[in-house]
């Protein structure tokens, strides 16, 4: 590994990226998720799959505290401290989130500032805000941005405004600003739908190099199936709000594809049929 890659990488865990148990999550009269039940490795790198209004965002937004589950007796543990349970987060979901960095469909960079600014404020969970407000950021973590930028290919574009950069480079930006964070795992939210299919390869080979390089924990939704088939060595696929595959991306056929996604198979591969 060389130096700019262990300055970034995450530190060794032993628990569980995610565990989830018998979640649920009801939008009116729509469950969104109903009993899902899954548990992600720290290394492993998971694409959740399945047809639009399948649950995948939502047990997404959970695992981060974003959505709040129904209350009962389902639970979600991120890194083994339980960060959800009867409905509520748990006072253990700020810090479990500073180990998740959370990767958007639409990058979440502010357009105004600087990619390097914006990869900074991944720095601000662990130093005082008005440091931030003024760009008083310490050394060693201007250090850490810089290192994180040249990980991912984007150094050369950090004095830029990042509403001028390619999608693609935004999204490296990104994934640059969760690093800073001091991610252990990665959250990524269709973070390829908004990109071409060049800028879309080289963003999920970029997510498998930080999983089985650097020990990054992955979990990506995604609506390109063939992706999930190439990038991911396991696949969950979530219909209906309920699990309905989880296994070896390999060991997914057409048949079963064709069950999970319904009249939306044709609109599921990017590139190539199963």
């Amino acid at each position: 590994m060389t130096s700019a890659a262990a300055a970034v990488a995450p530190s060794v865990v032993s628990a569980s990226v995610v565990s989830a148990r018998d979640v649920s999550k009801t939008f009116g009269a729509r469950k969104a998720l109903n009993g899902v039940s899954v548990e992600v490795a720290a290394g492993e790198m998971v694409a959740l799959i399945g047809p639009s209004g399948s649950g995948k965002s939502t047990l997404l937004r959970s695992i981060t505290g974003l959505q709040t589950i129904d209350s009962g007796k389902g639970t979600i543990s991120v890194f083994g401290e339980v960060v959800q349970k009867n409905g509520r987060t748990t006072g253990a979901t700020r810090a479990a989130r500073q180990k998740l960095g959370m990767i958007f469909q639409q990058f979440n960079l502010v357009g105004r500032l600087s990619l390097f600014s914006n990869v900074m404020l991944g720095a601000l969970g662990r130093i005082p805000g008005w440091k931030g407000v003024i760009g008083a950021w310490p050394k060693a973590d201007r250090r850490l941005a810089m290192a994180a930028l040249h990980r991912v290919g984007v150094a050369d574009y950090a004095a830029q405004r990042a509403n001028t950069l390619s999608g693609g480079q935004q999204q490296r930006g990104a994934i640059a600003r969760a690093m800073v964070q001091g991610a252990k795992a990665i959250l990524a939210d269709e973070p390829v739908a908004s990109l071409d299919p060049v800028s879309a390869r080289k963003v999920m080979e970029l997510l498998v190099e930080l999983n089985q390089r650097d020990g990054f924990g992955v979990i990506v939704t995604l609506h390109q199936v063939d992706y999930a088939i190439r990038y991911c060595d396991r696949v969950i696929a979530l219909k209906a709000g309920q699990v309905v595959y989880d296994g070896p991306s390999t060991g997914l056929n057409t048949k079963q594809l064709i069950d999970i996604y319904g009249p939306e198979f044709e609109d599921a591969f990017w590139e190539t049929k199963a």
